[in-house]
């Protein structure tokens, strides 16, 4: 494998092309358990009907580990709203599109996205009485099975040369309530300082899905104080905010 051209450099990661294969090497010391799963994950996906690069492997490259996928030969969505603004509507409707078809796939050896929620609001910078409140709306929402993404932006997709829509970066990938993905793909708007994509998104996504926007509303101190663990303080800061505005029920 030649790891001479880099892609794209994330957290902890940089991410090569050869040829048709895809390298995502991760930094010296990075979990292997959360690698293993994140390739695991993508090999459940494989399962369903969606359209993602398939595993081709996991290996290491001296003392860092690897996961080699198939590259696909495209432009992300995210490239294209900034090529295209002419073309928002159109591209926004593709990605609430995409999204449903995440939410209408069952892979039932997932991990729970309830069970990863609750692990991480335990671990937030939250008092006890704040994680308190989020646990009992957690566990009052109502329990789901569908493919939830985790982390679907438009950065994670990839129009094929072909036309094909690919749906990458399965890290995150649960089970559960889609209502709480929606909440996650909102709040990455908003944490990029698009509040007005971020509430047309939310509201084409209600209309497509017939989903009530309150229901979608009550999953964000969730999703936000489960997302403020990781992060920079700026971002922190931000997500800890949607949860002390909320005033529970």
């Amino acid at each position: 494998m030649k790891l001479d051209n880099v892609i794209a450099t994330r957290t902890n990661k940089k991410i090569y092309r050869d040829g048709d294969k895809c390298i995502k090497v991760f930094d010296v010391g990075y979990s292997k358990a959360d690698i293993l799963n994140e390739a695991l994950n993508q090999a459940r996906i494989e399962e369903t009907n969606l359209n993602i690069p398939k595993i081709l492997g996991v290996t290491m490259i001296g003392e860092q580990w690897a996961i080699v996928s198939e590259f696909i030969e495209g432009k992300t969505l995210a490239q294209l709203f900034k090529e295209n603004p002419d073309k928002f509507d159109e591209y926004l409707e593709m990605l609430v599109d995409l999204q449903i078809s995440v939410h209408n796939e069952k892979a039932p050896l997932l991990n729970k996205l309830k069970d990863k929620m609750n692990r991480k609001i335990s671990m937030s910078e939250l008092d006890a009485t704040t994680r308190y409140e989020l646990h009992t709306r957690l566990e009052g929402m109502p329990k789901h099975n569908k493919v939830c993404h985790g982390d679907f932006n438009p950065s994670n997709i990839i129009i094929a040369n072909d036309g094909t829509p690919y749906i990458l970066d399965w890290s995150h990938a649960t089970q559960g309530n889609a209502s709480a993905d929606v909440a996650r793909t909102y709040l990455l708007f908003c944490l990029e300082g698009k509040q007005d994509v971020a509430d047309k998104y939310l509201d084409l996504f209600c209309k497509k899905s017939d989903t009530a926007k309150q229901y979608i509303q009550k999953w964000m101190p969730i999703v936000a104080a489960s997302q403020s663990v990781k992060g920079n303080a700026h971002e922190r800061e931000f997500l800890l905010s949607w949860v002390n505005v909320v005033d529970y029920e």
